[in-house]
């Protein structure tokens, strides 16, 4: 297999690309079969990371540098997604609260960063990996609904935060009881509305796992046409190259859905009704 890494078999292969480095927290192992709560999924954690100090390093270093002479290409580009951002909010959430731009801001380079690592050859980062003992590797944070649950969670609590900050504990509680069949009918009312918030998590995380996941699987199934004989090498790569050339759009359109839902839910906790 082209990933260096031992396996015998297509289905091997396969289940190689989609499992996660882990670490089990109660025997502190790796163990690439561990299941359960306390279970760590390594590489998953560490490319967050990496690609969320990228984008905060590299933003912060254009923003202490900006000039309003002859901007470089970096400041252009920073510029031009900060102005993309800016307008979506303003278009998107009503009236002005000074967390969300930054947030939305964040939450959609963020995403775009992990979904960009959907485009990186499969089996270069694995192979790299394996050279130095470290035998799985999955590269893609967002095709880890672990991760994508994490940031809907996230979402919800600021979601919450800003109910809360907008309307009052009283006022929160008081729209959760009455809103929208009028006080007569509070239990509905609070059954409807604990729905509602469920489904705001539940539709940024798996719309972005779904759809990420899906691409990954399919690079994966192209990446074994590549030990099929010439034809099959030839067409595997044709295939890899227009499969990455749609799949920007899926990266770039995934991080951009999250980003506006996000404003959405967020303009609905502001709104008084």
């Amino acid at each position: 297999m082209a990933s260096g890494t031992g396996e015998n078999s297509a289905t091997d292969y396969v289940v190689h690309h989609l499992t996660n480095l882990k670490l089990d927290l109660q025997t502190m192992t790796i163990d690439p079969h561990a299941t359960g709560f306390w279970v760590l999924h390594v590489d998953s954690m560490v490319f967050s990371i990496v690609l969320g100090l990228v984008f905060a390093l590299v933003f912060r270093g254009v923003a202490k540098k900006v000039s309003s002479g002859v901007p470089s290409g970096t400041q252009n580009f920073v510029e031009m997604v900060v102005d993309f951002v800016d307008s979506n909010v303003k278009e998107t959430f009503p009236g002005h609260h000074p967390l969300v731009a930054p947030l939305s801001l964040t939450i959609f380079v963020w995403v775009f960063l992990m979904n960009c690592m959907d485009l990186v050859p499969v089996d270069l980062l694995p192979w790299m990996a394996h050279g130095v003992g470290v035998d799985y590797l999955k590269v893609v944070p967002s095709t880890d609904v672990n991760i994508t649950f994490g940031l809907s969670l996230s979402v919800l609590a600021i979601i919450f935060y800003m109910n809360i900050k907008m309307k009052g504990f009283v006022g929160f509680g008081k729209e959760a009881l009455t809103q929208p069949f009028g006080p007569k009918l509070a239990p509905f009312n609070l059954l409807l509305r604990i729905v509602e918030e469920l489904a705001k998590p539940i539709s940024l995380s798996l719309r972005l796992f779904g759809n990420l996941f899906a691409g990954e699987l399919i690079f994966i199934l192209i990446a074994l046409l590549f030990t099929q004989g010439a034809v099959l090498f030839a067409a595997g790569l044709a295939l890899h190259w227009l499969w990455a050339v749609f799949h920007i759009l899926v990266v770039t359109l995934q991080a951009f859905v999250f980003m506006v839902l996000t404003i959405v839910y967020l303009g609905l906790a502001a709104e008084h009704h």
